[in-house]
């Protein structure tokens, strides 16, 4: 497997790491891909970037199978409101593109807020920075390395 730019800084962080390949295969989605590499869906955490009211940006990660709540979202930022990204601003934005955005190796260092069931795991799996790879890093090393927040950020069910 090859090593992506994200695998290659979180190397040069010296921050273990277990990677995972689901390119072969018809993965589209985030649960998707929790199932072909036979994970618990609540342990692999999507990506998603926003933009707030006052035009700054925000990353906040999630469970694959969940949906980020926008007023949960911004109030965890201390923000009025925050809206999705649109995708075509993605990738000049982050360097990643939809379905491989990493909070490692962002063009710019955006603050990152993770949802607080991420502390229910030792490790969470999160895109490797390239559609078709994952990787897994303790929550310790998540933590200290993004200097990331924790929040309770998903829709109620």
């Amino acid at each position: 497997m090859e090593k992506t730019n994200v695998m290659r800084l979180l190397d040069q962080k010296r921050i273990s790491y277990h990677s995972y390949y689901y390119g072969d295969t018809d993965a589209i989605s985030g649960v998707d891909v929790a199932t072909v590499l036979q994970q618990d869906v609540c342990q692999v955490f999507k990506t998603l970037v926003t933009v707030s009211s006052s035009k700054k940006y925000y990353v906040f990660m999630i469970p694959v199978a969940e949906e980020l709540d926008l007023k949960k979202a911004a109030k965890s930022v201390g923000e009025k409101s925050v809206s999705m990204l649109p995708a075509k601003e993605l990738l000049p934005l982050t360097g990643y593109v939809h379905g491989g955005c990493s909070p490692f190796g962002m063009k710019k260092k955006f603050p990152v807020v993770v949802h607080e069931s991420a502390k229910n795991f030792s490790s969470i799996i999160f895109s490797a920075g390239k559609v078709g790879y994952q990787v897994e890093v303790s929550v310790s090393d998540l933590e200290e390395s993004l200097d990331c927040q924790f929040a309770f950020l998903v829709e109620e069910r």
